[in-house]
């Protein structure tokens, strides 16, 4: 082992903090175990209740009539996040794209989308009309207002006064940080504001965000009173199996104005074909109580070992998560750098590539992105990121073996204090 370790580049130092933190973080550990189990019923279950058989691995090209396996698909996610309808294509290519098409789908000009939750994820902004597109939200006239959180949590008093004063058609909340330096919101957050919404209007259509955060918790939003959530194939639910794709799930009425968005008007969830995906939603569904667990207990061991080190965290290992998002301040650029190449460095695929920030595509400032994954972009595989802004911090993710996860962080480590040395 020890032979192997100098090999990766992981020093005697990281192996010897790796594991008294594992001791530590025994409690930590035994409650995602749980909490896996829980989630592997209940997707057990919803195969059981819609029959999964082989029948259902098959696929459909060209127009994608009849595809029993992706209706069926539908039926057991739909079953899975507690909704009465589901839409999960693999022509969503991404979670930001399943977003735009559920607002394209929801709003209509002179409309009002209201965030709760502050500024949006960077590749929405040119979708709302933030930063200025010709085919954004706003070029449809589609008004956009957004009220920021205040110490972390919703700020109702103006959440309801502006409801009152604006006829308000899609409520939008962003449960993962983003890129922001706030905490991710929490299912009882949600909860609560959306009662308080519901005493001033009855009708607006409470969209969630839910990227990064399925199966972190017991339950899902729409069963805490939201009207339809998004999120993508490549993070959570996917398994690390899922090639690409995202869902929208919720009211049966919203999810057929998405699919017929996604598709054609009076054909919506009737065509698309699944071209070979549906074994592979299945298979990634099903790994996916185990792969969260895995990101869960990777970015607990990654709070424990950089606090210990003297870099700000958030959430600590003792919070409360609500998503598999681990937030690392740096406070310089080279430290940053430095520790998502060796995220990179320690990946099973590209580990030979030195990731440099760039100008990414949908991002206003340049970004750093390490993610050393069988499938590209994918975040639920371990990768880690951040803008080159102050105070210069990484969003870690991922991981879909808790060995893989855990020697990634100790290369990672291994090569920060390396470069603080030189």
């Amino acid at each position: 082992m020890k032979e192997m370790f100098q090999e990766l580049g992981v020093s005697e130092q990281v192996q010897e903090m790796v594991k008294e933190a594992e001791e530590v973080l025994q409690p930590e550990f035994k409650k995602i175990d749980a909490l896996a189990e829980y989630h592997s019923i209940k997707v057990l279950n919803a195969f059981h209740k819609y029959q999964i058989s082989e029948t259902h691995l098959g696929s459909t090209t060209g127009y994608g009539y009849d595809d029993i396996g992706r209706d069926t698909i539908e039926k057991v996610f739909a079953e899975v996040l507690g909704a009465e309808d589901c839409l999960v294509r693999n022509q969503f290519i991404s979670g930001s794209h399943a977003l735009t098409v559920a607002f394209f789908a929801l709003l209509r000009p002179g409309d009002t989308l209201l965030s709760i939750s502050g500024e949006p994820y960077d590749t929405l902004h040119e979708v709302i009309g933030i930063r200025e597109n010709p085919s954004s939200l706003a070029s449809f006239k589609v008004h956009y207002s957004q009220i920021d959180l205040i110490n972390d949590n919703f700020d109702i008093e103006k959440i309801q006064s502006f409801l009152k004063e604006h006829k308000t058609k899609v409520i939008e909340i962003q449960r993962s940080k983003g890129y922001s330096t706030r905490k991710s919101i929490s299912l009882e957050q949600i909860e609560e504001v959306i009662q308080k919404i519901r005493e001033v209007d009855q009708d607006v259509i409470i969209m969630v965000d839910n990227c990064y955060c399925e199966f972190v918790s017991e339950y899902e939003p729409l069963q805490v009173g939201a009207d339809i959530i998004v999120g993508s194939l490549i993070k959570n639910l996917g398994g690390g199996i899922a090639p690409n794709g995202a869902y929208i799930a919720g009211r049966k009425d919203l999810v057929a104005l998405a699919a017929d968005r996604l598709t054609v008007p009076g054909e919506g969830k009737e065509v698309g074909p699944s071209l070979g995906v549906n074994k592979l939603l299945l298979q990634g569904l099903f790994f996916a109580p185990t792969v969260v667990a895995s990101s869960l207990k990777t970015a607990i061991l990654a709070s424990y070992l950089l606090e210990k080190l003297g870099y700000t965290v958030e959430p600590k290992v003792s919070d409360k998560r609500a998503d598999i998002v681990q937030m690392i301040t740096f406070g310089n650029p080279d430290d940053l750098i430095h520790y998502c190449q060796g995220i990179q460095m320690g990946s099973y695929v590209d580990a030979h590539s030195i990731p440099i920030p760039w100008d990414m595509p949908g991002y206003e400032d340049q970004v750093i992105m390490a993610s050393g994954s069988f499938t590209q972009g994918s975040s639920i595989e371990l990768s880690c990121d951040g803008p080159i802004r102050p105070p210069y911090i990484a969003y870690m993710q991922g991981a879909l073996t808790y060995p893989a996860g855990k020697l990634g962080v100790m290369k990672a480590i291994s090569y920060l204090l390396e470069t603080k040395k030189v």
